[in-house]
């Protein structure tokens, strides 16, 4: 007969004494979407975090150049400040990067100068992707005769060298703004967007999820632009990453040549420096460095995101 005084506290009735104990259930870990996934990665990346800072800093000149300095970037005085040397340990002050030809200081040009090179970029990298963003998505999605014209448009455009282009546009204005400069830059420049967009719907429109929303009835633009165009971002941004740092390179080309902005620009700076070279290396030397950091800042920001939303590199 069992003894029915001795009991096993807290042991399941079900479990044997010979079986093993039960081992408590893992947590399931929460799975990472692409973009949270690739943030990890960026987080990590040095050089996302020092093209970042960089990009930073430059965007803190662009939209607060008060902060940096007081001087008029266009005001010259020829009598006292004619190609005058920098004096290096004035940091900060107009004389700090010396004086250009026409007295006027070319720290306080160099501070003015990025609005204008960035504001460019930017504007044409937005025109730029929401084009050819367009044209690509309706392209890849509806394919056939529609598919075709648009892809051979694509094709004309491409067979047109960029920078010849838009320099025959601009030349064509008498007073070339930054939105003119900005209209030009993106008249040829949206077709890589494009072809890289139609790539990426005529992938992502075989999913099921897409097939799944055609069957529940669900319209054209709902597809599109709920569906097929939040699974489409990834390559498209980070080739506009990329080429916001081009463009700003086009836009000082186009100055240096004499057919971009007409006002406060590096590319302006930089020629003009140019007649001066052996006598006052400082006018080209410090815009050309900022500009070179610039654009390189941009490309760097664009190959970490590349890499880090690529599951093939993870």
């Amino acid at each position: 007969m069992p003894d029915l005084t001795k009991t096993d506290v807290g042991a399941p009735d079900d479990v044997s004494a010979g079986d093993p104990a039960p081992q408590p259930v893992a947590k399931a870990e929460k799975a990472r979407s692409l973009w949270g996934d690739a943030w990890q990665d960026l987080r990590r990346n040095k050089i996302f975090i020092v093209s970042s800072v960089l990009i930073l800093f430059l965007l803190t000149i662009t939209f607060f150049p008060g902060w940096f300095t007081s001087a008029n970037p266009a005001y010259g005085d020829l009598a006292k400040h004619y190609l005058q040397k920098p004096q290096l340990g004035k940091v900060f002050s107009p004389e700090w990067l010396g004086y250009d030809q026409q007295g006027r200081s070319v720290y306080a040009r160099l501070v003015y100068g990025a609005r204008t090179s960035i504001a460019v970029g930017f504007g044409t990298t937005v025109l730029v992707t929401v084009t050819g963003g367009l044209v690509g998505m309706i392209a890849g999605y509806f394919g056939g005769i529609i598919d075709s014209v648009l892809s051979r448009l694509v094709d004309v455009f491409f067979g047109i060298p960029f920078l010849l282009g838009t320099m025959v546009v601009l030349n064509s204005f008498p007073e070339r703004t930054a939105w003119v400069v900005i209209g030009a830059l993106g008249f040829f420049g949206w077709t890589q967007l494009a072809r890289v967009m139609r790539g990426a719907v005529i992938t992502t429109k075989q999913a099921d999820y897409v097939q799944a929303a055609k069957a529940l009835g669900a319209g054209t633009p709902r597809i599109l632009f709920r569906h097929i165009l939040p699974n489409t971002l990834a390559p498209v941004i980070v080739v506009a990453t990329i080429s916001l740092g081009v463009y700003i390179g086009a836009e000082a080309t186009l100055s240096f040549l004499g057919l971009g902005l007409n006002g406060v620009s590096w590319g302006n700076d930089i020629s003009d420096g140019g007649a001066q070279i052996r006598v006052a290396q400082w006018i080209m030397l410090y815009p050309s460095i900022m500009l070179t950091l610039t654009v390189l800042a941009f490309i760097m920001l664009g190959e970490a995101v590349r890499n880090a939303l690529d599951p093939k590199t993870r």
